[in-house]
């Protein structure tokens, strides 16, 4: 095999450790078993990644949607369901112990909450949820809006409280009660 340098080598490492994380999960993933399906060696996932909560931390958001994939359906509401269900999607595709696992390693280690709340933060999609009102405020939907950050994030909060704290099942319902019932009246609170 070629040797691989860069972004391939990187790319391929991500892909092992989300491939890992699906077949035996968080508790079970070892960074011998990342190696071996990468075909490298431990010595270079350490190199880029200090330990397995950093390593599945880049393999889960390489997963993230990027910023350039907004949805445009003509209407706030309908581009609101089709971005919280794109969120659903994400959560049901992560084997359900990595967050618990995460969780756990953050309880250890004040630098892996530190990582874990970043990624969060990045997850957060402000700027895509800001895209979807400024598109809704120059179509006429709604007045202009000061969209707070904690405002903004909101949908998204209410998702990761239903999944991971409450282990509800995200259902189609759950999202449309999020938008109808919480988030529009907000920001049409916000327009006042």
């Amino acid at each position: 095999m070629p040797r691989r340098h860069g972004e391939e080598l990187e790319s391929a490492i991500l892909e092992a450790a989300w491939a890992e994380l699906v077949e035996v999960g968080y508790a079970k993933l070892t960074m011998e078993s990342v190696a071996a399906r990468a075909g490298t060696s431990k010595p270079v996932i350490y190199r880029r990644w200090p330990g397995r909560p950093e390593l599945v931390l880049a393999a889960w958001r390489r997963r993230v949607p990027r910023e350039g994939d907004v949805p445009d359906t003509g209407s706030l509401r309908s581009d609101l369901l089709a971005l919280l269900q794109r969120v659903v999607n994400r959560f049901d595709d992560t084997p359900r112990d990595v967050l618990a696992g995460l969780m756990t390693e953050t309880f250890r280690d004040p630098e892996v909450f530190a990582l874990l709340r970043k990624q969060i933060a990045t997850t957060t999609r402000r700027p895509v949820i800001e895209t979807l009102v400024d598109r809704a405020v120059r179509r006429g939907e709604i007045p202009p809006v000061e969209l707070t950050p904690r405002a903004a994030r909101l949908p998204l909060d209410l998702i990761r409280v239903e999944a991971t704290f409450y282990h509800r099942e995200i259902t189609e319902k759950t999202i449309t009660q999020i938008i109808d019932d919480v988030f529009l009246p907000l920001l049409r609170g916000l327009a006042d």
